[in-house]
């Protein structure tokens, strides 16, 4: 099982290095991609799936070498809520900003989903960052570097 936390570990990394570099170049070519929701829905679960390895490691008597491993293996998951949460947020920042939507004609409504999903995905490619950065800390507090 330990090893299985850590190919995860790396997948975590891998999934979370493409969503972020797929979004950032998506986001600074202003281009609303569909494959990166694709990208970071599978990174968040590959995350999930990790945290949960590591708690049935955890209860199991298993121990890293430092414990500030449990900080940096649980904070990815903490990371991706609070973005999530961001997102609810930005997307009623945008709606809110409009006004009446039903006023607004087709092409303003179509620039205002653009806008609403152009925030998110930037908000969301911050959030594979730092996952990014946070795994890299875990593993090398876990023993995986």
């Amino acid at each position: 099982m330990t090893k299985l936390h850590l190919y995860l570990g790396i997948a975590v990394l891998a999934s979370n290095g493409l969503a972020a570099a797929w979004g950032g170049i998506a986001w600074t070519r202003r281009d609303p991609s569909t494959i990166f929701w694709y990208l970071l829905r599978t990174a968040q679960v590959i995350v999930v799936v990790q945290v949960v390895l590591g708690v049935v490691l955890l209860a199991g008597g298993k121990k890293p070498p430092d414990s500030l491993h449990y900080v940096y293996g649980i904070a990815p998951l903490v990371v991706s809520l609070v973005c999530e949460a961001a997102r609810v947020g930005i997307a009623q920042g945008e709606i809110d900003a409009a006004g009446d939507i039903e006023a607004l004609d087709r092409r303003e409504q179509i620039l205002l989903a653009r806008r609403v999903v152009l925030r998110e995905m930037g908000t969301m490619t911050i959030g594979a960052i730092l996952i990014v950065t946070l795994a890299l800390r875990a593993a090398s507090t876990g023993g995986g570097l």
